[in-house]
């Protein structure tokens, strides 16, 4: 850190010193600017006469380039005078802006640094920020602790009639613990009525009593809760509860999204950044999670050295899906193209200009092969290959689509 101070302080002084330097000398090593005027004049005297010897000038129209041009003279040479008496007297108000000069620099320089900077942090390359990433994620608050931290605060007001049933619901529940219906609906009542403690502790009832039936969205909800309960922040226990829905579901969107926030603090925005903006172009438009990943995904962006990101339409399909394509089964074969052409069409149209994920691009060439373009295929899969050059393991995704089409090269 001494090294650091060492060398800062070395450069600004550096710097102030060249600035004050320009500002003591002060003038021009060829003399002040009038006295090329004054050589410019004297040269067109000299003009005036040659013109004049040579009969290109007249004697009329040479008196008065004369006089004009001795006016400028004579005003010139004054203003050399003066400049020359200046130059002579003491330079106080130089010294006093050159000694301004390096005060701002180095002090102003310093206090910068004190503002944005970081005085004492050491230097942090990439693997120093991964590992301490990683260390932050392993040794995190707990949700226990996390709640400790929370301040009190009001639920919303209830109406008394429903607070009232609710009251019932907990004395039902507490008499027969092992109604799975009950616990369900005191799941969701406590959580309407802000209760993400009691919410959670009642999932972790319905998750036990559905043992290994227990779905994805049973431990999103859970891991919701838990999350909500500790002010928006993703402890280890909610974790292993977005890990567990994922396991079970690799698309629910409530686990992909708030897996992203989890990696977004502890320390790896780019791998946040990543998530959302594959789940942001996966996600149908009316998603309740778009909302807050639109609101932070900017920052996101900057944070993840991204700048020049542009946030993808949320509006519109974004493409046939497998449950698009199971549903063209029950309509006429003209209804069915029509469908996949539309939904192939908008499909083509995003990855040309927004791009996508690599499962968008397989999609795209299994739907043209629906649709009996096998050269179409062969285009989209060219510029797959060119687009992941550098994601291997993306590449490898669409690859195995075109394996099973057979259109592979």
């Amino acid at each position: 850190m001494t090294l650091f101070w060492i060398m800062a302080g070395g450069m600004a002084l550096a710097v102030s010193a060249l600035l004050a330097l320009a500002l003591l000398r002060g003038r021009r090593e060829t003399g002040p600017a009038e006295a090329f005027d004054l050589q410019v004049y004297r040269d067109q005297l000299k003009e005036i006469e040659r013109d004049l010897a040579r009969g290109t000038l007249p004697e009329d129209e040479a008196e008065r380039l004369r006089t004009e041009v001795s006016r400028r003279l004579l005003s010139a040479d004054a203003r050399v005078q003066g400049s020359a008496a200046s130059a002579g007297q003491p330079k106080t108000a130089t010294l006093a802006l050159a000694g301004a000069v390096v005060a701002v620099v180095l002090a102003g320089g310093i206090g910068l640094y004190m503002q944005i900077g970081a005085p004492g942090y050491p230097d942090l390359p990439l693997a120093g920020r991964i590992a301490a990433a990683a260390d932050l994620r392993e040794n995190r608050p707990s949700q226990a602790e996390a709640e400790a931290q929370m301040p009190e605060t009001a639920n919303p007001e209830i109406p008394e009639e429903y607070a009232q049933l609710v009251t019932r619901l907990r004395g039902a529940v507490a008499e027969r613990p092992t109604d799975l219906r009950g616990q369900e609906l005191l799941a969701r009542s406590e959580g309407a009525m802000g209760n993400y403690r009691a919410a959670y502790a009642a999932l972790e009832q319905v998750i036990a009593l559905k043992g290994d039936a227990a779905t994805s969205k049973d431990f999103a909800d859970l891991a919701d809760m838990m999350i909500l309960a500790a002010g928006g922040y993703v402890s280890p226990e909610a974790q292993e509860a977005l890990e567990v829905a994922l396991e079970r579901d690799p698309n629910n969107g409530v686990a992909r999204y708030y897996g992203g926030l989890m990696m977004a603090q502890t320390g790896r925005p780019d791998i946040a950044f990543q998530m959302w903006d594959r789940l942001l172009r996966e996600s149908p438009a009316d998603a309740p999670w778009l909302d807050p990943i639109y609101e932070q995904m900017a920052e996101m962006a900057f944070r993840a050295g991204v700048s020049d990101y542009q946030l993808p339409d949320r509006g519109g399909p974004r493409g046939p899906t497998e449950a698009d394509m199971a549903n063209a089964a029950t309509m006429t074969p003209e209804e069915r193209m029509d469908m996949i052409r539309g939904m192939v069409g908008q499909l083509s149209d995003r990855l040309a200009t927004e791009g996508g994920p690599p499962e968008d691009w397989s999609r795209l060439i299994s739907s043209l092969m629906v649709l009996g373009e096998a050269d179409q295929a062969r285009a989209i899969w060219a510029d797959a290959q060119q687009v992941f050059a550098e994601a291997p393991d993306a590449l490898a995704v669409i690859r195995s689509t075109v394996e099973r089409a057979g259109i592979l090269d």
